[in-house]
């Protein structure tokens, strides 16, 4: 029975020291927030970039008030800042210092493929990232895409075309129509006179409208058709406000549609 009862202390005693044991190493603790799920969703509507890696898993979101960039062990999460331009090709790089945290975001806009999916994104992403404790900066590579405005996603009706209002007589049928699909970034809609489709390019603020393909139909010749195709082809930044939607480039060109879905 001695023995019995010894070999007893004996198991549990290894049971107790399981369950209390740590980690022989352990992460330090850092200034850095930890993204939770509230964080993700109370910035979902914001994001307007999101990038994951093509061999590690990792991921990236940009919004309007913060960059969080999440790995398998750990999050950074730094204020929003705005990249510094390359002069001659679609580049945009983000530098962030804190005081626990560098983090550095290259973003190109050239064909990506994820190597995991095989799904492609029109933007490569490369990223440096390291604790300040740390003396070099570990590296990852991405894709990524741009998230389109949601709330460009609706129809849309032709209210003023280069400043001014347009009425029955510039367009012999009936106002200019646009219909945007956000999520396809893709568009179709009514030119005036005849019909049309085609892509959206976006970026934050900016907003193109590119391939635009239009049927054939002869136009009267006071039908205003062709100015209109000329703006909305040529405008490059974008406003909404009131139900309406500004589209507008550098030169001055503007028109203004109104919401009417």
């Amino acid at each position: 029975m001695n023995k019995i009862a010894c070999f007893g202390i004996i198991i549990l005693t290894v049971i107790s020291c399981k369950a209390t044991s740590v980690p022989i190493s352990e992460s330090p603790k850092s200034n850095t927030s930890t993204v939770n799920y509230q964080e993700e969703v109370g910035t979902a509507e914001k994001i307007y970039f999101k990038s994951s890696g093509t061999e590690l898993f990792w991921g990236l979101t940009i919004s309007d008030d913060k960059i969080i960039f999440k790995t398998v062990s750990d999050s950074i999460v730094t204020p929003h800042t705005e990249p510094i331009l390359a002069m001659d090709a679609n580049v945009k790089l983000y530098r962030i210092k804190t005081e626990t945290t560098q983090l550095n975001i290259q973003i190109s806009q050239q064909n990506c493929v994820n190597e995991m999916s095989g799904v492609a994104f029109p933007y490569s992403v490369s990223i440096e990232y390291k604790k300040n404790a740390a003396h070099e900066f570990e590296k990852v590579n991405g894709c990524g895409q741009y998230i389109t405005d949601y709330r460009l996603h609706d129809i849309w009706v032709l209210e003023e075309l280069n400043g001014k209002k347009i009425n029955k007589e510039d367009f012999s049928k009936e106002f200019p129509l646009l219909e945007i699909y956000a999520n396809d970034n893709k568009f179709l809609g009514f030119a005036g006179c005849n019909r049309m489709n085609g892509s959206l390019f976006f970026e934050k603020g900016k907003l193109q409208f590119t391939n635009v393909v239009t049927t054939k139909t002869m136009c009267e010749p006071a039908n205003k058709e062709a100015e209109f195709l000329q703006a909305f082809q040529s405008t490059n930044t974008y406003q909404i406000e009131n139900n309406r939607l500004l589209l507008s480039n550098p030169s001055g060109m503007k028109i203004k549609f109104k919401k009417i879905d």
